[in-house]
């Protein structure tokens, strides 16, 4: 029987696979291609998983909604991180890690034939889970000279007027950009002027460096009107494989997006959400060392690339670096070249969009001493190419 095929295949899925190839031939890769972090969570977040799997009435289904603990220790985050208020119990979804919500988004709200904005380039779920509902694409160019913010200007009036959503996503993956409370602003009016849905994936706002402070969508007066966003533990908390996130905003929008839920899951793993708790409301300064350990890794990066060479903006806020690249090399070649004779893996710009050609994003998860090894790997191999 031959099946539909609706979905591209994943690209790290398929990386992967050849990187499992190399190893098994012997091969030592680093990889600074995907986004998951190597540094665990606090001790005090363990500690509250270990007691919760620990009780005997714990590993039962769960609400779809989540605890009233949970969604209160969201709207805690939200009020002491962004000064935005959430009502527990009609703004505050929680998920199985936000591309989940991502993803059902678009099959709660999307009927064949709507449009929706997506940023090129961007995080494939937006794309992958519109198609996936039937819809049509209408892609905004991310590009370096409007700081990879989009103009929303350029968007013709008729596609704004068929556009049911518009996806955004500061700090940007893969970009590193990050938005101001003015640029949302002009989103948020955007959005209401043409009666569109806007999406912000908030998932880097608690990976910052410096004095960087990256807002939510939700201070704008009146965001919440129209505009929900996607938040997660994963980044902010180191938390990736725990799949604890969350949706806010606009409460038709969270209804919907529960009703897609009850059909495609069983709630969460009870002590999970107990942990998530402690992870939101207990102690948080962890996160200024966490993000300080980022911030040596980009600088190692950073130098490397620019003694090589590069030219590319320094990141404020993210796990990566954007680099251009240089002398036409496409993508797609650098890095199979870099992965098959430096053995180190990076992620190809265009896995994002096709603004994404000409661009490689190298991730920060590794210890510094594996990324300083990584990049030296990377300058003797384009040496001996040169």
């Amino acid at each position: 029987m031959k099946l539909p095929k609706k979905l591209n295949p994943n690209f790290f899925a398929t990386l992967n696979e050849k990187i499992a190839d190399l190893k098994s031939a012997g091969a030592d890769i680093i990889r600074l291609d995907i986004g998951s972090p190597d540094l665990p969570p606090a001790p005090h977040i363990v500690e509250a998983l270990n007691r919760g799997a620990s009780c005997s009435i714990s590993h039962g289904y769960q609400s779809h909604r989540g605890t009233s603990a949970l969604r209160e220790a969201w709207g805690e985050m939200y009020q002491r991180v962004f000064d935005v208020s959430l009502n527990p119990d009609k703004d505050i979804q929680p998920l199985l890690g936000s591309k989940e919500g991502v993803f059902h988004l678009s099959l709660a709200l999307l009927d064949p034939g709507d449009l929706v904005l997506v940023p090129d380039p961007g995080y494939q779920t937006y794309a992958q889970g519109a198609l996936f509902a039937g819809a049509d694409l209408f892609t905004i160019p991310l590009l370096p000279e409007n700081d990879f913010l989009p103009d929303l200007s350029t968007i013709p009036v008729q596609a704004a007027q068929r556009a049911k959503i518009l996806w955004l996503n500061y700090p940007n993956n893969p970009t590193t950009a990050t938005a101001s409370l003015d640029f949302f602003v002009e989103a948020v009016d955007f959005c209401r002027q043409f009666n569109i849905l806007l999406c912000h994936d908030a998932a880097y706002t608690q990976v910052t460096f410096n004095d960087c402070r990256a807002p939510s969508v939700l201070q704008i007066p009146g965001a919440k009107e129209i505009a929900i966003e996607f938040n997660t533990l994963s980044k902010s908390h180191n938390m990736a494989g725990w799949r604890s996130g969350v949706a806010v905003g606009q409460a038709e929008a969270l209804a919907a997006l529960l009703n897609i839920k009850t059909h495609a899951d069983s709630g969460h793993f009870l002590p999970i959400t107990e942990a998530s708790v402690a992870a939101l409301i207990g102690d948080q300064s962890w996160l200024a060392e966490r993000n300080a350990i980022y911030q040596v890794r980009r600088d190692v990066v950073v130098s490397a690339l620019r003694d090589m060479g590069f030219s590319h903006q320094v990141p404020e806020a993210s796990l990566y670096v954007w680099c251009p690249l240089q002398d036409g090399t496409t993508a797609d070649q650098f890095v199979l070249h870099l992965l098959e004779n430096a053995h180190v893996s990076l992620a190809p710009g265009t896995v994002f969009g096709g603004y994404g050609e000409g661009f490689v994003r190298i991730s920060l998860v590794q210890p510094v001493e594996r990324i300083t090894e990584a990049m030296e790997r990377i300058r003797n191999k384009l040496q001996v190419a040169r």
